[in-house]
Parts: C-alpha cells; sequence; structure tokens
C-alpha cells in the first residue's frame, strides 16, 4: 500500500471563504496525510464567518494533527523535511505579497520558506479582492517562480468586485499531482461560471 502524500495545509485571513476552505480541508484529509497550519491572526480571531475555536477544532478533528500556528513551530518543517507538499489555501493577497517579496512574519509564510528550502513544491489557493490591482504583480512574480502553483482562479464577482480573484478548489487535488510533478496545472486561468454583463 502506498504511503499518503504529506500535505501541510496552511489557512490565512480570508474570513469569508473559511467556510469553503475549511470543507475542502476536510476532503484533502481523505487523499493526504494533512498537517494544519493557521497563521497566527486567523488561529484566533472570532468573525460573522465563524469563531477561530470551531475552525481549530474542525481541523484538528480531521487530521489527527495539532495545528501549527507560529513561526517558531513551522521552521523545523524544512531541516526535518516534514511535508512533500504545501497548500496554502486560502491564500489572501497578505500572503501573497509576502512570498513574492521574500518577507518571512507568520507561521504560513515561515511554512512556505521552510518548505521550499528542499525543492519541494508549494501551492497557492488565491482570495484576494486586490488580484488585479495591486497585488497583480506580485501574482506575476509568483506564476514565474520555481516550484509555486497556483489552484486555477476566477474573477468571483467581476462586476461587484472587478479586480478580486478566487481560486477554484474543486481543483486542489488536480492541481497538487501536477505540482507534484513541476507542472502547472491549465488552464490557469479558469472561468468558474458565465455573468450577465
Amino acid at each position: 500500500m502506498m504511503e499518503k502524500l504529506r500535505a501541510g495545509v496552511a489557512l490565512c485571513g480570508s474570513y469569508c471563504t473559511f467556510k469553503s476552505a475549511v470543507d475542502t480541508f476536510e476532503r484533502l484529509c481523505g487523499v493526504y496525510d494533512v498537517t494544519p497550519i493557521m497563521s497566527e491572526r486567523s488561529a484566533v480571531t472570532d468573525t460573522r464567518f465563524g469563531k477561530a475555536e470551531d475552525f481549530r477544532q474542525r481541523l484538528t478533528e480531521a487530521s489527527g494533527h495539532e495545528i501549527i500556528d507560529s513561526i517558531v513551530r513551522a521552521e523545523p518543517i524544512g531541516p526535518k523535511r516534514l511535508l512533500d507538499v504545501l497548500i496554502i489555501m486560502p491564500c489572501t493577497g497578505n500572503t501573497v505579497a509576502k512570498l513574492a517579496n521574500g518577507v518571512t512574519d507568520s507561521a504560513v509564510t515561515m511554512a512556505a520558506k521552510a518548505h521550499l528550502r528542499n525543492d519541494r513544491p508549494v501551492v497557492l489557493a488565491v482570495s484576494t479582492n486586490d488580484a488585479l490591482s495591486a497585488n497583480a504583480e506580485n501574482i506575476g512574480k509568483l506564476l514565474a517562480r520555481k516550484n509555486i502553483f497556483f489552484v486555477p482562479f476566477y474573477q468571483d464577482d467581476p462586476l461587484g468586485k472587478p479586480t478580486s480573484l478566487a481560486a477554484d478548489l474543486t481543483l486542489v487535488e488536480e492541481t497538487v499531482s501536477a505540482a507534484m510533478e513541476g507542472k502547472q496545472l491549465q488552464p490557469v486561468l479558469a472561468r468558474k461560471r458565465k455573468y450577465n454583463m
């Protein structure tokens, strides 16, 4: 029997997408050996979209692992080679900008830095309102970066939020499979649905 892929799944503070992200997390636990990772803010912040403790409980129960939620706890991911792939889902514009510019100041960005030192893939499932404005340059940088792969994304509300992008979370597993072969799943620009213009 083949061993399951060891996947770190990291959540950042795109709170409006937490329900779908945690639903997807639970699905991934049936496919991979999942280690949950949360940014320090997402690990403790209650919002109108849910309580942090409720999300934390779902992550630990589904994965059977404790949550990595600090820089100190994330750093050993590199030297101990704890993961085969790291999935950041949702990946906020803030985290996109930090990854693109080498900033390591959270559990999630440390997990990415530590994991990348081992020449292994990081998969980003973006969810940000400024993807096609302030963060367009950063997404472009990461699209060209070695070992960085994107879950195909789409404009989630092109009329109401014309610069916003969201990843199609139904494609996470396919993206991971491609990333493990060093390939970007295509097309990276998905057309999620048709809109009335």
